[in-house]
């Protein structure tokens, strides 16, 4: 039976709100998981709920918990002139940037109910970028001991990243996930050193297709192809 995703798109939404909204789903997925166990209440049996939230943010700068400070090439005091928030949080990877114009994604899913390896769920969350890439004509692919979804990253000099990602997981329970560049003001980047990979360019589906391009059309093929790579059913209330 497949599972069912409750899907919200939240819109324009600041970050600190969406991550305090990310950590009650999260929280109340874990404390379910707690509670069943206690009475040896299988997994797949756990009442637990999946989520995919879709947002797009103002400028905000954020650093994992392995991050370096020294990726952030800007002062305190610059970032508040080109009002840029900022903020260290608890997911994996390096520093980041969210911003107008890119698609923002934190799947909140039980992985007990899909697979329990983290591996297998970011090379999933890339195969839906590169299915979406490829629709725009565009070859998206990995790039060894970096996740993400990149173009040409075997050619040195051309390396470029569309779309990062950063999790974070608790019994199983998922949350953070992408950030997909479409029409983004990619200067932003150039303040900090991107997923902390020096020398290597970032891109969007703007500037490689050399259009701006349909943000509602993107998300649907997003949905699509999540619903297809993770065997679900996106679902809204």
């Amino acid at each position: 039976m497949l599972q069912e995703v409750k899907f919200q798109d939240l819109g324009a939404r600041g970050y600190r709100e969406t991550w305090d909204y990310q950590e009650n789903l999260l929280r109340n997925n874990t404390n379910i998981k707690a509670e069943s166990r206690k009475t040896d209440v299988p997994a797949q049996l756990t009442p637990t709920s999946h989520h995919l939230l879709f947002v797009e943010h103002p400028p905000v700068y954020t650093l994992g918990k392995s991050g370096k400070e020294s990726h952030v090439l800007i002062s305190a005091a610059e970032r508040e002139e080109k009002g840029i928030e900022y903020f260290h949080i608890n997911r994996g990877g390096d520093i980041t940037f969210h911003g107008p114009g890119q698609l923002v994604g934190y799947p909140i899913l039980d992985l007990e109910k899909f697979r329990t390896d983290i591996g297998w769920y970011l090379r999933s969350l890339e195969e839906v970028f590169i299915l979406t890439m490829a629709e725009y004509g565009l070859k998206g692919d990995r790039s060894p001991g970096e996740t993400g979804v990149w173009l040409d990253p075997d050619l040195p000099g051309k390396e470029r990243k569309i779309c990062a990602m950063g999790i974070k997981c608790s019994r199983w329970v998922t949350m953070h996930g992408f950030a997909f560049n479409i029409n983004t003001d990619l200067d932003y980047f150039t303040y900090i050193v991107p997923c902390g990979i020096e020398n290597k360019q970032v891109t969007s589906l703007q500037q490689e297709l050399g259009r701006v391009v349909d943000e509602a059309e993107v998300k649907e093929k997003v949905c699509r192809h999540f619903e297809d790579v993770f065997g679900c059913r996106l679902v809204t209330d």
